[in-house]
């Protein structure tokens, strides 16, 4: 067992903080993430539909406990990017980085171009991205400072994370079919990985209970996502493996891969990382799973990187340029930098998803408020407003009241099991796209309006109707099951 490098604290709290810093600046932004207003409206429970309760109730709690505005919501977001930063620069330290590595590593990361996104929005990758890290934290150092115990560590912290996703399982899955693989197969026998594993089942145990007792709702999700994203994920998640951290990056974690496999005890890691990709790529669902595992070779390549550019001055500078370079990139493209008027003559109203995802909400909801309105005044007391996604329905529960909306209804996802429109409902102000396949369930439907977010950024609501659908045509106890989507 070779001495472990000091921890480099001052640059890599400093790196923490400065990110911390950089996001709560613009934490309020353009407004909401379309999840974040799904997040904060679903109730606690044991699990949802689409995801485990661990998100969706920090969400919760921060909106009750220090209010409903986009900041608090995104607290979380930044103190998960910030224990992120640490954790990669701490396996840096593990595999031999000093003081320059774990800079290096610390730095780059907090202000690369994923790690700002999540950081910036409160998502279920969000929490991940420090938790995968941190699982393969503890295996490092069970391996490389023979230390058997933090085998418990890591078991204990992957049970944690199926609070928020059973995605860990993937990971795992990788790991051990890179031990199985390469070796070193002896871990496969060892009591304390065997103890890891049935901490980390204890942990997770009550979600698991949720899952079998309803039917693996987590799994039909996942399915339903690979049906509709599948196509895409196939062709995005390639490219996506060179922006993630952004392209000056690239040859670091490239390095950091070469690394793990010229090192017998840890070379299954570097196997589990093509393992993984493949089982992404079956899998179909979402095109940026692998990024846990990708920071974890950065982490790695970070030592052998500054090993490299620290007797040659002129490739230093280069490297410091890039990540610089790289940082300022992410920052635009993260974060809510570029004033939102101008968002629309920028590449960011194309490449940023999470930027289009947080425009338009309120005035959105004044155009749907203003079709109800137009109602017969004793039309409106039986009238509810009808959204065809989580984000429409989350916006219309945070702005509606103000606006003098009645309670909004959605067949998507979870908010099916939230309850359906009462049953003396006989007019529904109806918005969004899944408008076109359930008119068919109302004598009639007229379209009033299309959504204008006014900045001209083309996001998923942008021109999308509005419509009043009246005389529903069976009984919402019937009905309500036909405007059930999960995507």
């Amino acid at each position: 067992m070779s001495a472990v490098p000091p921890f480099a604290r001052v640059p890599v709290f400093g790196a923490a903080l400065a990110t911390g810093l950089a996001l709560s600046m613009f934490s309020a932004g353009y407004g909401y993430e379309r999840d974040e207003l799904y997040f904060r409206m679903l109730p606690p429970a044991w699990g949802y539909i689409d995801q485990g309760p661990l998100t969706p109730l920090i969400a919760r709690a921060m909106r009750n406990v220090l209010g409903d505005q986009t900041w608090t919501v995104r607290i979380a977001a930044t103190l998960a990017t910030m224990t992120a930063v640490v954790v990669i620069a701490l396996i840096a330290r593990e595999l031999g980085g000093g003081r320059g590595a774990q800079s290096l590593a610390a730095w780059a990361f907090a202000f690369a171009g994923y790690p700002m996104v999540l950081g910036h929005t409160l998502l279920t990758a969000t929490l991940d991205m420090p938790v995968w890290p941190a699982v393969m934290l503890f295996i490092i150092r069970a391996i490389k400072r023979d230390q058997p115990r933090w085998w418990l560590a890591s078991g204990a912290v992957a049970g944690v994370s199926m609070y928020n996703k059973l995605l860990v399982a993937v990971l795992l899955a990788a790991l051990v079919a890179g031990v199985l693989a390469v070796g070193p197969r002896r871990l496969l026998l060892s009591p304390w990985v065997w103890a890891g594993a049935a901490l980390g089942f204890v942990v997770g145990l009550p979600n698991l209970i949720y899952q079998v007792a309803n039917g693996f709702p987590e799994l039909s999700m996942g399915r339903a996502l690979a049906d509709h994203n599948s196509a895409s994920v196939h062709i995005v998640m390639w490219p996506f493996l060179i922006i993630m951290l952004g392209p000056p990056l690239v040859p670091v974690w490239i390095a950091g891969l070469v690394t793990l496999w010229r090192d017998r005890s840890l070379r299954f890691v570097a196997v589990a990382f093509p393992v993984l990709l493949v089982i992404v790529f079956v899998m179909g669902s979402q095109f940026y799973y692998p990024f846990g595992l990708l920071a974890v070779l950065f982490a790695a390549g970070c030592v052998p990187a500054w090993r490299w550019v620290s007797t040659r001055l002129v490739w230093r500078r280069l490297l410091v340029i890039g990540v610089v370079v790289n940082a300022i990139v992410s920052s635009l493209l993260a974060l809510p930098i570029v004033p939102l008027g101008s968002v629309s003559d920028t590449p960011i109203a194309s490449i940023s998803q999470v930027a289009q995802d947080s425009i338009g909400w309120p005035r959105y909801v004044a155009q749907i408020a203003t079709v109800y309105r137009a109602l017969p005044d004793g039309e409106r007391a039986h009238t509810v407003v009808y959204a065809s996604n989580y984000g429409e329905a989350g916006a219309v529960d945070r702005y509606g009241p103000d606006d003098g909306l009645p309670a909004v209804y959605s067949g998507h996802n979870q908010l099916t099991d939230e309850g359906r429109p009462p049953d003396a409902t006989t007019t529904v102000v109806f918005v969004g796209g899944q408008y076109d396949h359930h008119a068919r369930w109302f004598t009639s439907c007229t379209v009033k309006a299309h959504l204008d977010n006014g900045v001209g950024v083309d996001n998923e609501e942008q021109d999308e109707p509005v419509a009043v659908c009246r005389g529903p045509k069976e009984p919402w106890p019937l009905l309500w099951p036909r405007l059930h989507h999960l995507d």
